[in-house]
Order: C-alpha cells, then sequence, then structure tokens
C-alpha cells in the first residue's frame, strides 16, 4: 500500500464520518421553523450534543489535513 492510497482512504473515511456526526446533530430542527416561526433559542451544548459537535470538528480537521498532505506529498 502506498501512501497516496492511505490517504485516500483516510480521507473518503474521515468524510464519511464528518457527514455521520452533523447528520445525527439535531440542533434547531423544529416543525415550526418551517412555517416561518422561529421557535429556537439559544441553549448551551450539554451532553450526546456537545460530543457529536466536538467529533464532527475532529473529523473535520482529519479531512482538511488528509487533503493538504495529498498535495504536498511528492506524486510517485
Amino acid at each position: 500500500m502506498t501512501i497516496d492510497l492511505i490517504l485516500q482512504i483516510i480521507t473518503v473515511a474521515s468524510a464519511v464520518l464528518m457527514i455521520v456526526s452533523v447528520l445525527l446533530q439535531q440542533r434547531g430542527a423544529t416543525l415550526g421553523a418551517g412555517f416561518g416561526s422561529s421557535g429556537e433559542l439559544y441553549t448551551t451544548r450539554r451532553g450526546l450534543d456537545k460530543n457529536l459537535f466536538e467529533v464532527s470538528v475532529v473529523f473535520a480537521v482529519i479531512f482538511i489535513l488528509s487533503i493538504l498532505a495529498g498535495l504536498l506529498l511528492p506524486a510517485n
């Protein structure tokens, strides 16, 4: 396995996991928001919501770093 293949696998895996972790977050998904009323109020992140947010940030950083590493490493 070459380093290019490993970086591609890391990039795709982190992208898929980031998409899943973002979709699992349920921030502001109320029925009233679809009809124009803003039933949202600011709350702090707690528990699972906070953990999902932190995990999605970590996956985003891994995704960006893997893309940059693929661009900066010399192609064989």
